[in-house]
């Protein structure tokens, strides 16, 4: 997309580029996120997490390091545990780098990673600036809540996007849908307008007007779209499947439960089977015990009865 002439195809059509000054363009990182499609990404914090994601049939892994003390800064996690986490799976490793940060990116990229997320979770390090996703080899993913905001982040080089909720851990899935729902709407209002009216539409979300147009020959964003946030039972995953994401993430209160690999498996299960109200139900069953600490806190409660 930064390259003159770049053109990302998402459908079955070979995807090419007009340049190949980067060893790998845009359409080969999109290519790599497209491999995710349709699966479970979890966020973990320890090896046997790692593993337990892999084993469960998880489609990658988010190495992330326990929440920091309160009021302390956020930052990627120790190279060394990448490192560790790298050679005891074989699913897509995927490491957390600040947003702007561009350093932290290019110390994950040399620890190996596969993905790079720039994440709003983390403490932001340029409050003005995102990273240029171009000058690194591997794909970024990328959270966004709208339209615009997406295909802003595609044009700096996110090859895989995050329609984010609540990442607080508090299992309310409220937000995700709300966001989800947003894109989607948008997505069909720009599908069934008029080619005249793409120029307003693309200045109204304040999103560059080609990538509006892909997208509306496309009826769908240029890259996979994943949701996250809030989702920690097999219906929460199906439930965004049926949306139109292309897969969910995961928080890594899942490994909370009393039988991680099970919630795991479950999830994995409602995402290969979101339509099929049969496996969903059985994936469903005896999951209770893990929601013990994934409900709304008391003073959103309170908040909400008020």
């Amino acid at each position: 997309m930064a390259d003159d002439g770049v053109v990302a195809v998402y459908t079955n059509n070979a995807i090419t580029d007009a340049t190949m000054k980067n060893p790998n363009p845009f359409s080969i990182k999109v290519g790599m996120a497209q491999m995710l499609r349709g699966g479970a990404v979890f966020e973990v914090t320890t090896v046997e997490q790692a593993k337990i994601a892999e084993e469960a049939g998880g489609c990658a892994i988010v190495v992330s390091e326990l929440p920091p003390v309160q009021g302390a800064a956020a930052r990627m996690a120790d190279p060394s545990l990448i490192k560790e986490i790298k050679r005891a799976v074989s699913i897509p490793v995927i490491a957390k780098a600040r947003v702007g940060h561009f350093v932290e990116a290019q110390i994950l990229e040399t620890t190996g990673v596969d993905y790079i997320d720039e994440s709003e979770v983390l403490t932001p390090a340029d409050e003005d600036h995102h990273i240029n996703k171009h000058n690194f080899r591997v794909p970024f993913v990328c959270g966004c809540n709208g339209l615009g905001t997406m295909l802003m982040r595609v044009r700096e080089g996110a090859a895989l996007i995050r329609i984010e909720g609540d990442l607080s851990g508090s299992g309310n899935i409220a937000e995700t849908v709300r966001n989800v729902r947003s894109v989607m709407g948008d997505m069909r209002v720009l599908t069934n307008m008029d080619d005249d009216e793409v120029f307003s539409f693309a200045k109204k979300i304040s999103a560059p007007y080609d990538l509006v147009a892909q997208t509306k020959q496309l009826g769908r964003l240029p890259v996979v779209h994943f949701a996250a946030g809030g989702i920690v039972t097999p219906a929460d995953a199906a439930f965004m499947m049926q949306l139109g994401c292309d897969g969910v993430f995961v928080g890594s209160e899942i490994f909370n439960s009393a039988d991680p690999y099970k919630r795991t498996r479950a999830i994995v299960q409602a995402v290969r089977h979101y339509s099929d109200p049969h496996v969903l139900a059985e994936a469903s069953c005896v999951l209770v015990d893990a929601m013990a600490g994934l409900n709304l806190s008391e003073d959103r409660v309170e908040q909400y009865e008020t």
